[in-house]
């Protein structure tokens, strides 16, 4: 039987699948394996696949099959994630030289289809539809010693026409709010300032678990009562499940971050309805409104789709349009490409990729000017930022608003992982530019942040 001492794993999507990683880097460090950068010279391959986009497909697609032509030393491959549940045995015979594909609800079962495929020399499929909560969590290897994601919900029962990811996740499963507060205080013992909960739609987190009597924002509660915890994130959100007890809870607890992830998708009811996104675009900027009223210094966030089957330019102009009355501070924009699998699969994809690209253009230049219009706004103001790492540049440090915006300073290498307040003087591309300041706490309470003219707060 062969013997596996170095492997390399390479990780592609999202948030979710950054801790799923981490998860396997640690079982696998357990099992006494070293992890190396060099592919190469690693006996065991493994990639953490997305299935989002079609991009993301081809990319590892591509990589993987040009392992398959390499001439150099023969390491067991294997493919996880996304891809891995919306292809399953099909990435077998498209692709012979695999030898694992573990699904996004198998972690578990890492080690034990690592001993089958080396005592056996067989392929190996483990992709279960459904996830059981039965990780240990604890045994992530974490790369980052400031920041670190905690899973609170797997799954999604939303079923947008576009997505793949509640037939390559499975439906909601909840985490018991006893081992996720459990894992945050561990995290924080560790020296760890800011915890993101990660979840497809964290806002339905408990919905499936009523016996315990804790829903997100019971949960938010919870966790900001932890000492030391000096942040709290979460994504992501689903518009019809954001609460006002959820706006109450961003307002009010001292931990949680004034940015909320509130991902549109379009600006036309025909398409939202086209997209089964549950809601009208009167519903989600009443809500929007209501964030707002309730939490003055928020930022908001979204995803766009551009060019869904049929959309038509004056539907784009709806979703243009709601973009710049809304001014989201962070949007990811992107032009529809099919997934097999989903429902909208069978919609004719009637829009030319030129016009699509054109009005993903339109959109990011739109936000461009939101974002430096906010920028602008924000120069002169002290701010409290978290300091995360050192820049290139030694004398530098990267740092973060509460409301995701980067920052660099001077400042020595022993400020990383502290909280301070900087004044911001200039901004380069994105990036604000800022001096330290001699405040060790945020100038004032939480809720006396004030709203710039931008909409943006620190």
């Amino acid at each position: 039987m062969r013997n596996l001492n170095t492997f390399f794993i390479r990780t592609y999507g999202c948030q979710m699948n950054e801790l799923d990683t981490e998860i396997m880097v640690g079982q696998l460090e357990k099992r006494g394996l070293t992890r190396i950068e060099d592919e190469q010279k690693a006996d065991l391959l493994i990639f953490n696949t997305c299935s989002i986009r079609d991009l993301a497909e081809r990319k590892v697609m591509g990589k993987l099959g040009q392992l398959g032509r390499s001439k150099t030393k023969r390491a067991i491959i294997g493919v996880t994630g996304c891809m891995a549940m919306a292809k399953k045995e099909s990435l077998f015979r498209k692709l012979p030289h695999i030898d694992f594909i573990l699904g996004t609800n198998n972690l578990t079962d890492l080690n034990q289809v690592l001993d089958e495929v080396l005592e056996t020399g067989k392929q190996t499929l483990r992709t279960d539809d459904q996830f059981e909560e039965n990780l240990d969590y604890l045994v992530a290897k974490r790369d980052d010693p400031v920041k670190a994601y905690v899973s609170i919900i797997r799954g999604c029962d939303k079923y947008c026409t576009y997505c793949v990811v509640p037939y390559t996740r499975g439906q909601e499963v909840s985490r018991s709010p006893e081992s996720i507060e459990e894992e945050c205080r561990l995290l924080v013992g560790k020296g760890y300032k800011e915890i993101t909960l990660l979840g497809q739609n964290v806002n339905s987190y408990g919905k499936d678990r009523p016996e315990w009597n804790c829903l997100f924002h019971d949960l938010l509660y919870r966790l900001d009562k932890i000492p030391g915890l000096e942040r709290v994130r979460f994504m992501t959100s689903h518009p019809t499940d954001i609460t006002l007890s959820l706006m109450q809870a961003v307002r009010d607890l001292p931990s949680l971050c004034e940015f909320v992830h509130f991902p549109i998708q379009a600006g036309s009811d025909r398409i939202l309805k086209k997209m089964h996104r549950i809601y009208t675009k009167e519903q989600y900027l009443e809500k929007v409104a209501l964030l707002r009223e309730t939490v003055p210094n928020v930022c908001l966030g979204t995803d766009i789709i551009v060019g869904f089957p049929t959309e038509t330019e004056e539907e784009f102009q709806e979703t243009y349009d709601v973009l710049k009355q809304v001014r989201y501070s962070v949007a990811f924009l992107f032009t529809y490409s099919p997934r097999k699998g989903t429902p909208a699969f069978r919609f004719k994809d009637d829009v030319p990729e030129a016009i699509k690209e054109e009005r993903l253009q339109r959109l990011l230049a739109l936000h461009a000017e939101i974002c430096a219009e906010e920028r602008q706004a924000m120069l002169g103001k002290e701010i409290e930022v978290l300091i995360e790492a050192q820049n290139k540049e030694e004398t530098q440090l990267k740092a973060r608003t509460r409301c995701w915006k980067n920052v660099i300073l001077k400042g020595d290498k022993e400020l990383i992982g502290t909280l301070q307040t900087v004044k911001l003087h200039s901004y380069s591309n994105q990036t604000l530019i800022g001096e330290l300041v001699s405040h060790e706490k945020p100038l004032v309470p939480k809720s006396q942040l004030i709203l710039t003219p931008a909409g943006c707060c620190s």
